[in-house]
């Protein structure tokens, strides 16, 4: 009888103690809320972001200074972008010089070449924009270089500085169609063999020209021209970072003051 009568109260019990567990932290909380209206505080509701760090920013203008000193005639540029990211805009011919400066100088010590993309804006002179993302561990500290070039003028291979550097150059030449030249194995990385064109061209079909299906009465995959029923498709998506609000402001480039009066190679015509 009396195991009955305890099973029978079990839950009761156990209800009686949820209860009163939710009770103490319903109270808990009001009382949080009240000492921090009481206070006059208020929840911040932005998302937090890293404060901009003026010793880092110094220490990168005088460092991009440095470099602009002792490559007058290559570096064009000194930009400080996104807070505390250093850019050097430099002359195509100066790759090779300037990527071994960063190398081995001992104030420099950028051993590892992180990434190396491009970018295509075909309204430019140059419509290519080659970026290489520089990391030293010595230092702990990060650079970018950038250079430029346009569909028909080949650019300076940096295999023989960085070795890291012979896939990554091998993604532009197929995804941009830039031509670096001595590189030790220039072919395509990405596409199929025998892929015409160079897919991340702004000029560059959206839907490609050809496509890919496997043929089941051939028993093989075949490549065949592109047909569509209809010419012109506007692909037209909502980006999802469009929901976000805007919680920072984007702050333009600080340009670092350098000596545009050294001697510089003429510009390419």
């Amino acid at each position: 009888m009396a195991s009955k009568f305890c099973r029978l109260l079990r839950p009761v019990v156990a209800n009686f103690k949820r209860t009163r567990f939710l009770q103490q932290a319903t109270v808990a909380t009001q009382l949080c809320r009240n000492n921090t209206q009481s206070t006059g505080t208020t929840t911040e509701k932005r998302p937090t972001i890293r404060a901009p760090d003026t010793l880092m920013r110094k220490t990168l203008s005088e460092f991009g200074q440095y470099v602009a000193e002792n490559l007058p005639k290559y570096v064009q540029q000194v930009q400080i972008t996104n807070g505390d990211e250093l850019d050097i805009m430099i002359h195509p011919d100066g790759i090779l010089p300037v990527m071994s400066f960063l190398k081995d100088h001992h104030s420099c010590q950028f051993l590892n070449i992180v990434d190396l993309t491009a970018v295509d804006v075909p309204t430019r002179q140059y419509r290519f924009e080659i970026v290489y993302m520089l990391m030293s561990l010595k230092y702990n500290s990060r650079i970018k270089v950038k250079t430029y070039t346009d569909e028909l003028t080949p650019i300076e291979s940096v295999c023989s500085v960085f070795a890291g550097a012979n896939w990554y150059e091998r993604e532009i030449w197929d995804m941009f169609g830039v031509f670096f030249a001595n590189h030790p194995d220039l072919r395509r990385i990405l596409t199929d063999y025998g892929f015409e064109g160079h897919p991340f061209r702004k000029d560059f079909p959206l839907a490609g020209y050809v496509e890919v299906r496997y043929d089941d009465e051939a028993k093989r995959v075949v490549v065949e021209p592109l047909e569509l029923a209809q010419e012109f498709r506007k692909f037209e998506c909502s980006s999802p970072w469009e929901t976000f609000p805007k919680y920072r402001q984007i702050t333009d480039a600080e340009e670092v003051p350098i000596n545009k009066e050294a001697n510089k190679p003429q510009e390419k015509k």
